[in-house]
């Protein structure tokens, strides 16, 4: 049941929380953004979500262009996962959960092993069970092994404790590297 409904019930109304006690501070940084970025403060880009549809997914600009360095702003949001707020809206669009396995770029999708592939039979996550599990420490292949496991174990109880074990790695800064500093993609390989 919790699958069926329940999670996105519990997404939608997480994500209004979210949304409310982070308004004075999305603000904030959407402000200072505007500036440093010239009117830009947003980084959208299009993901393979459930089913690999492609949606636009949205954080706040880190670097001027992709394939730039980060920018002094950019470090500090990406170190405090601030940079992942603006995903809230995705998940109030129904194109993401709070948990669920990472969206990858859309060029991996022809990578994709069958099992890999069974990443798309739910909603891609803000976080899971990877990204308290190493982030970008662990490699490609368990990072896939991790992505499955939540996928055959959905619970609100492993949803809850993923999500708390979350705020408390972005509170203690456990695991956190810029993603241009080290990569275990599928085109490292």
């Amino acid at each position: 049941m919790y699958q069926k409904s329940g999670k996105r019930i519990f997404d939608i109304v997480a994500a209004v929380i979210g949304l409310i006690i982070l308004l004075p501070l999305f603000v904030l940084i959407t402000v200072v953004l505007w500036f440093h970025f010239k009117g830009k403060p947003f980084f959208i880009q299009p993901r393979p979500g459930l089913n690999a549809a492609v949606f636009r997914l949205i954080k706040f600009r880190t670097m001027y262009l992709p394939g730039d360095s980060v920018s002094g702003i950019g470090q500090f949001l990406r170190k405090t996962s601030l940079d992942e707020i603006p995903q809230l809206w995705n998940v109030l669009r129904g194109d993401m959960s709070l948990v669920g396995p990472r969206p990858l770029l859309v060029e991996y999708l022809p990578l994709y092993t069958a099992s890999q592939n069974l990443r798309h039979s739910v909603l891609p996550g803000i976080t899971g069970l990877a990204q308290i599990s190493g982030r970008n420490a662990i490699n490609w292949d368990q990072k896939f092994r991790f992505d499955l496991y939540y996928i055959k174990n959905q619970s609100l109880a492993l949803d809850l404790k993923i999500l708390l074990l979350t705020i408390k790695k972005v509170i203690l800064r456990e695991g956190i590297e810029l993603e241009d500093q080290k990569f275990n993609g599928p085109l490292s390989r």
